[in-house]
């Protein structure tokens, strides 16, 4: 999908008014939790007097407080002709980059550790908030865009980009501002047998993707990116530049995985590396309308070796639904043809649909490329494709009966462009505790639905359309999916799940998504967020709030 050119509407002239930012919301947030988030009008226009004063208020702290000179080629403002491309660069749903969404007062792209430190203290000082972003890859945009507060000014990472790999201890220093792809490159360059368990598309920022958990093909044999970082590099919200061992162990857990924005500005992570062998096999295979096959994938999948991660997705092409098998083992193809004989033939693998070749092209391979592309497409920073999209996500716990297996596929003819993609778990996310990180999906989780629907047209009634398409189905689902609670995904952050008010981040109403997202190790987060960070700083739309221990029951 390409990208469509926005057109300015009288909606989008309206952008910073009530009226304006109600009609803009209400095509992201149901009424209920839009009329939450306002409450008594907070969201009014500001002149633009007061905005210039803004911008001139926090460049000037800026200035005052960082130990490095700050080029003025690293702010901008909405009158610099290059604010809304470099803005909507890294902005991957295109819902979030339309004229009549909220802008930032101020784009602050630092280039190194104190620039950060002293956007923190301005943010602190002058009572602006701030929203950080590495990568871009924000279902919900809570990184670039605010619905509840303004103004806000966003700190774009992207030059925070370094990698260092030494293979001597297995371990990597990367600054929150590089992509996976460039991850993976760097490791790729000095050893043929080292990888890193984390996402799937190359163009992921770092940053974000660890602070959420982080999942990819690795996820059955090593966990999440978050269950292999071993330290970190922040500024919290006093400015202080802290490692894990100045933070303290209570903050390392809940930045790793946790979500982003709630407790610090990360700046960079120390990941440990991962075995891999020199030869790994691949392969996709297609089967249409086949309700039994699927219902069997569910009985095994999570049992299967653990160096085998056999991923479903369910699509609708030239209306048929299509559901793709695609796999990673790591090993080669004869040693896989065994596992699956035993463990899933009613799959029927062949070795024509299978393809040896080494971890970094499998790389390629799931970002749909030829193995034997350039490895320089890992480095590329923009993304291939954009366009508008909205997400929703559930854990399964029993398989789902054929019936309503073939229910799913009636509704994934109904929409031009669905994906839901099922994710296994088992292996080693069955090992690890559900309270070793803030993530809390391990063990008795077969797999992971992600409903995905993407159009191209951005008017307001076909975008009603797919979102009431994907929330219905969301719906349908409800009797098969994971209960109290109905568990999600932080990093695929959902608005639909409930938001916090302008500068009240209520535990009660806060619980409505962190009890999903979380489950225990929600009442855990509360509590270090009251610690390290009790004026609530850090804080968006799905934040962890504050809370007064001393009231907590």
């Amino acid at each position: 999908m390409g990208k469509p050119c926005p057109q300015l509407s009288n909606r989008a002239k309206k952008e910073a008014s009530n009226d304006g930012m109600q009609e803009v919301a209400s095509k992201f947030l149901p009424n209920q939790i839009w009329e939450e988030a306002t409450g008594n009008g907070l969201l009014t226009e500001a002149s633009l007097t007061t905005s210039f004063s803004i911008q001139n208020n926090f460049i000037k702290c800026l200035s005052i407080n960082s130990h490095v000179p700050i080029p003025s080629t690293t702010i901008f403002t909405p009158n610099n002709s290059s604010f809304a491309t470099i803005l909507d660069s890294r902005a991957e749903n295109l819902r979030l980059t339309e004229p009549s969404v909220p802008k930032p007062v101020l784009l602050f792209t630092p280039l190194n550790e104190s620039h950060v430190q002293a956007a923190v203290i301005c943010s602190k000082k002058l009572g602006i908030n701030i929203r950080f972003r590495s990568g871009g890859h924000d279902f919900e945009g809570l990184s670039y865009v605010s619905f509840i507060e303004k103004p806000f000014v966003v700190i774009d990472l992207a030059n925070l980009r370094s990698i260092s790999v030494d293979i001597k201890t297995e371990t990597a220093w990367v600054q929150v501002g590089a992509t996976l792809g460039e991850v993976y490159y760097s490791i790729a360059e000095i050893s043929k047998v080292h990888g890193f368990p984390a996402g799937f598309c190359p163009s992921v920022g770092v940053g974000g993707h660890i602070t959420g958990g982080g999942y990819g093909s690795l996820l059955r044999k090593y966990g999440l990116a978050a269950d292999n970082v071993v330290d970190a590099l922040i500024v919290d919200a006093n400015g202080r530049l802290l490692d894990r061992k100045s933070m303290g162990e209570d903050l390392f857990w809940a930045i790793r995985g946790g979500g982003g924005g709630s407790f610090a500005a990360i700046l960079s992570w120390k990941i440990k590396l991962v075995a891999v062998p020199e030869t790994v096999t691949v392969f996709t295979v297609t089967r249409n309308q086949d309700t039994k096959l699927l219902y069997r994938w569910q009985q095994v999948v999570d049992k299967l070796d653990d160096n085998l991660q056999i991923r479903v997705q369910m699509l609708n092409i030239n209306a048929t639904v299509v559901t793709t098998y695609n796999a990673l083992f790591l090993g080669g193809a004869d040693r896989l043809l065994q596992v699956l004989q035993v463990s899933f033939p009613e799959l029927g693998l062949t070795r024509a649909d299978c393809i040896e070749t080494s971890w970094i092209r499998s790389v390629l391979y799931f970002d749909n490329n030829p193995v034997n592309a350039s490895l320089e497409i890992l480095r590329r920073r923009r993304f291939s494709n954009r366009f508008y999209y909205k997400s929703k996500v559930d854990f399964v716990q029993k398989p789902i009966p054929e019936l309503a297996l073939e229910e799913l596929q009636k509704r994934v003819l109904e929409e031009e462009n669905p994906v839901i993609v099922w994710t296994p778990y088992g292996g080693m996310m069955s090992r690890i505790s559900k309270s070793e990180t803030p993530f809390p999906h391990r063990k008795g989780n077969i797999f992971k639905f992600n409903y995905f629907v993407g159009w191209l047209d951005g008017d307001a009634e076909n975008e009603a359309r797919h979102m009431n398409w994907v929330r219905s189905l969301y719906s349908y689902m409800t009797p098969y999916v994971s209960k109290s609670p109905r568990a999600a995904y932080v990093n695929y952050k959902d608005l639909d799940l409930g938001i916090n008010k302008r500068g009240n981040t209520s535990l009660i109403q806060a619980s409505s998504w962190g009890l999903k997202y979380f489950k225990g190790n929600f009442k855990r987060l509360v509590k270090v967020k009251t610690k390290v960070d009790p004026h609530n700083l850090f804080r968006h739309e799905q934040s962890i709030p504050t809370f007064d221990l001393k009231r907590w029951i």
